[in-house]
């Protein structure tokens, strides 16, 4: 098989060539012909420099099989894998239609509503994989093919592609410095410091891919790792509305969600996000939703305002935990004023009767001043009471 001119010539004896699709530094992407089932597919055919590593290609054997178990129609089918002389090849579903790169590269940047259909498609099929227990840990705008809408007109369909080799490309993909800093923008910070990917890393992803749709930019960019891995940490992108009045808050706020650094405050699962851009759509911001009753906080902050509740968070919402709380003060404040107007009578008559003696001390000392017997009592009384007052303030707080 030569991968630089292979149009006619047959993979496995059974996929002829027609002509390329793409390529980068991992893949060369051919349409192609099934001739057993007669049907056009796309084959994905590895670099050498992969096909001679063992060890990913025992990855990349074992993803594509759990892969080729995702059928949904926001998913590219995975239909085949195998190795032609020595060459390891991936058949995939054909899809007739245009990638969120090429997109951006004829438009700039996507209308609202375009943009809120294709995330929530993403989200339908990342949400599908992710209950299959697959990560797809690449989710870029090339990775997502669009079909109709604004690609051809008519009805829109939106399938996420590459699942098969994401994660067997992993460690590969970051040690090419090449082609690695693109690739980085749209990677959780927490998969930039080597971290295990999960369903909140590749929300975070798809929330970058959005603000580049509405916003016809990256919310980060930078020249090298580093830089963008700082500017993840340290800054907050500004709101996708500034690029675009045609983005309206409660959008933007969704999106701005996806994309926070800490994956515990992120959107827990895919279908949250998709909820929040639908409703974002009728200009209901995720910021409505106050996280801080969940976690026992009294007033929601700037930080967590906008944070929506998970389903399991909104299930504990629901357990009869509140009406205790709400019972326990009531019976406090009830001993409390008790307690305290006994406490309050008790020394009230002490003191007072402490103050009489004090007064009948003095005018019967020998000082020979005169003493003002009214004056004596309201001072020491009033000051008592002062004093009583603040004792009984802090015993019924």
């Amino acid at each position: 098989m030569s991968p630089r001119s292979p149009k006619g010539e047959l993979i496995s004896d059974r996929y002829r060539i027609e002509d390329r699709l793409g390529s980068g530094g991992m893949s060369t992407v051919f349409r192609a012909t099934d001739t057993i089932l007669e049907r056009t597919v796309a084959v994905k055919i590895l670099a050498e420099h992969l096909s001679d590593d063992d060890r990913f290609v025992a990855r990349f054997r074992r993803e594509a099989l759990a892969v080729a178990k995702l059928v949904h129609p926001n998913i590219v089918q995975v239909y085949d894998t195998g190795n032609d002389g020595g060459q390891y090849y991936i058949v995939m579903e054909y899809v007739r239609g245009r990638s969120g790169a090429q997109l951006l590269q004829a438009e700039g940047k996507l209308d609202p509503e375009t943009a809120v259909e294709i995330g929530v498609q993403a989200c339908a099929g990342l949400d599908y994989a992710h209950r299959h227990g697959i990560i797809h840990r690449d989710v870029k705008p090339g990775n997502l093919m669009i079909i109709g809408g604004p690609a051809g007109g008519g009805d829109m369909t939106v399938k996420l592609a590459d699942f098969g080799i994401a994660r067997a490309s992993e460690q590969t993909r970051i040690t090419q410095v090449g082609s690695v800093v693109g690739t980085a923008a749209y990677l959780a910070p927490e998969q930039a410091r080597g971290e295990e990917a999960n369903p909140s890393s590749d929300v975070y992803s798809l929330g970058v891919v959005l603000y580049q749709f509405l916003a016809g930019r990256l919310p980060y960019e930078g020249a090298s790792l580093a830089e963008l891995a700082v500017r993840q940490q340290s800054e907050q992108p500004l709101h996708p509305s500034s690029y675009s009045d045609d983005v309206s808050q409660s959008v933007g706020d969704a999106v701005l969600v996806a994309l926070d650094s800490d994956p515990a405050r992120r959107f827990a699962a895919a279908g949250e996000l998709a909820d929040a851009l639908r409703h974002g759509l009728t200009g209901v911001s995720p910021a409505g939703t106050a996280q801080t009753r969940v976690l026992g906080g009294d007033t929601p902050t700037a930080d967590t305002r906008h944070m929506p509740r998970t389903r399991t968070q909104r299930r504990a919402q629901r357990r009869p935990v509140q009406p205790r709380q709400r019972q326990a003060p009531p019976r406090r404040r009830r001993r409390a004023p008790t307690v305290a107007r006994n406490l309050l009578a008790l020394i009230a008559i002490l003191l007072l009767a402490a103050a009489v003696a004090a007064i009948v001390v003095l005018a019967s000392s020998g000082g020979g001043g005169k003493i003002n017997l009214d004056q004596v009592v309201k001072h020491n009384v009033n000051d008592q009471i002062d004093a009583l007052k603040q004792v009984v303030d802090d015993n019924t707080k």
